[in-house]
């Protein structure tokens, strides 16, 4: 029992010390250049109204940005864009891959990819009327997701 408790408390130590390292800034200096090209592209005239930076106990960043107008971007430590929320605007269409835009446009005309997922094997697209798709890596259709 007093392993066990022990190492509870070991545990939770780490995971605070972890959390002590998150903090929060607005300078887009702090992201990866890819993170910052991908504002910089795609959000020019919106400005960050801060950016959350986690860093896990490996010694890698996540990097949680959010926008004036809303949106919310997620990068990796690369600066590689995990995920996107537009909040009821569209995504930029050149961060949706074309055979996932080209699907939505022909199978759910009137509406807008409104979030993306970027995951190891497949992307989840959320639709401006709530409903989510799911894709694969190369952009083909999967299923409707629950």
């Amino acid at each position: 029992m007093k392993k066990l408790l022990t190492l509870l408390i070991v545990m939770l130590g780490a995971i605070g010390m972890a959390n002590a390292r998150d903090y929060v800034t607005t300078d887009v200096a702090q992201l990866p250049a890819a993170a910052q090209k991908i504002l910089k592209t795609h959000f020019p005239k919106t400005g960050v109204n801060h950016i959350k930076i986690d860093s896990n106990i490996i010694g890698s960043k996540d990097y949680d940005v959010i926008l004036d107008n809303g949106t919310e971007l997620d990068f990796d430590n690369s600066g590689n864009l995990k995920e996107i929320d537009c909040g009821h605007n569209a995504v930029p269409a050149a961060l949706v891959l074309k055979p996932i835009r080209d699907y939505v446009a022909n199978n759910f005309k009137g509406r807008k990819i409104v979030g993306l997922e970027i995951n190891s094997r497949s992307y989840d697209v959320e639709l401006s009327d709530g409903l989510d798709l799911k894709f694969d890596r190369s952009g083909n259709f999967l299923k409707i997701d629950d």
